[in-house]
């Protein structure tokens, strides 16, 4: 059993920095110095709980600051959307990642962004050992889907962050973005991304680590794929499921809390396929009210876990609430 290293009186560390109106950090007056404590950055980012008999802790590798509104497909809804939710922008969009222990396997699904998004990210090794565990410790990674932001964390300098793991992931994302020929076929604008995969994603494969599966798979117990195609042509969610409790990640489905919840139809630049994502977004949503199972997303705000409910119109978020304890 590997639940020895959770600190059962440390289940999240969060901190509030003091601001002013315009978002400035607030500076020391000359007749008040500051305390001798006080940083201007967070405390490590990690949040866990136990599902059933295993234990799940969220990993922020940062965020990512972005003007969402000018990337969407309803730029003027999406504004006004984070109007009324009280929103400045442009907003700083959680990367979440999340560590799977089951007791047996070490299991951590998407890698964030590691040094390829700049000074905001690339934190998720800190946060990982901050909650406990080594980079050496991990057996399995799953990726949601080949992105910057998810295989991005895979490697750093060209070599494996995590030695001793197996990377997961759909066929179908490799044989776009590791493609020599769908590289020359590609836009200018879209040959970033074949780039940092070959830079990230190429290391195991040269070690003989990367593993593909075929859409839905049973992976490992209590642990299986559920397809979501349409942001990435292989893009996937996975269940997690012990002693009958269940939680989908679900990589990419949501970007924009504040719109897409509500307008399901609001996709991304970044979707291959825009009308495949919004059906996978409306299906997957739809499941999760009527079902009731819990959500973690890659991109609500950390740590991005909670459940949807349905709306007269569309859907909503409902916040998982803060638990000090490790309560099942």
């Amino acid at each position: 059993m590997h639940f020895s290293r959770f600190l059962l009186l440390a289940t999240a560390s969060m901190s509030v920095l003091v601001a002013s109106p315009a978002g400035a950090d607030v500076a020391p007056s000359p007749d008040k110095p500051a305390s001798p404590g006080w940083v201007a950055r967070q405390a490590p980012g990690f949040y866990r709980f136990a599902l059933g008999a295993f234990r799940v802790t969220v990993l922020s590798d940062g965020t990512a600051p972005r003007d969402v509104p000018a990337i969407t497909s309803d730029p003027q809804a999406v504004r006004a959307a984070f109007a009324a939710a009280h929103q400045a922008l442009p907003v700083e969009i959680s990367v979440n990642c999340f560590l799977i222990d089951t007791g047996e396997r070490r299991i951590l699904v998407d890698t964030g962004a590691g040094e390829l998004f700049g000074p905001l990210t690339g934190r998720l090794v800190d946060n990982l050992r901050a909650a406990g565990y080594e980079p050496g410790d991990i057996d399995d990674i799953l990726l949601t889907h080949i992105h910057g932001d998810h295989s991005g964390g895979l490697s750093i300098g060209g070599r494996r962050v995590f030695p001793n793991a197996v990377v997961h992931v759909d066929q179908r994302d490799p044989a776009l973005w590791l493609s020599a020929e769908a590289e020359a076929r590609a836009p200018a604008a879209a040959r970033t991304t074949f780039r940092q995969s070959h830079q990230t994603v190429d290391p195991y494969v040269a070690a003989g680590r990367l593993r593909t599966f075929d859409g839905a798979t049973q992976l490992f117990p209590g642990v299986r794929s559920v397809p979501l195609y349409g942001h990435t042509p292989g893009m996937n969610g996975y269940f997690i499921e012990s002693q009958g409790q269940r939680l989908l990640l679900w990589g990419d489905i949501i970007h924009a809390s504040e719109a897409q919840f509500r307008d399901p139809g609001i996709t991304i630049d970044y979707d291959v396929d825009r009308a495949g994502a919004a059906a996978a977004r409306r299906r997957i949503l739809a499941d999760a009210a009527r079902e009731g199972f819990m959500v973690g997303g890659a991109h609500v705000s950390f740590p991005g876990i909670g459940h949807v409910r349905a709306e007269r119109s569309g859907f909503s978020w409902v916040p998982a609430p803060y638990s000090v304890t490790l309560k099942k």
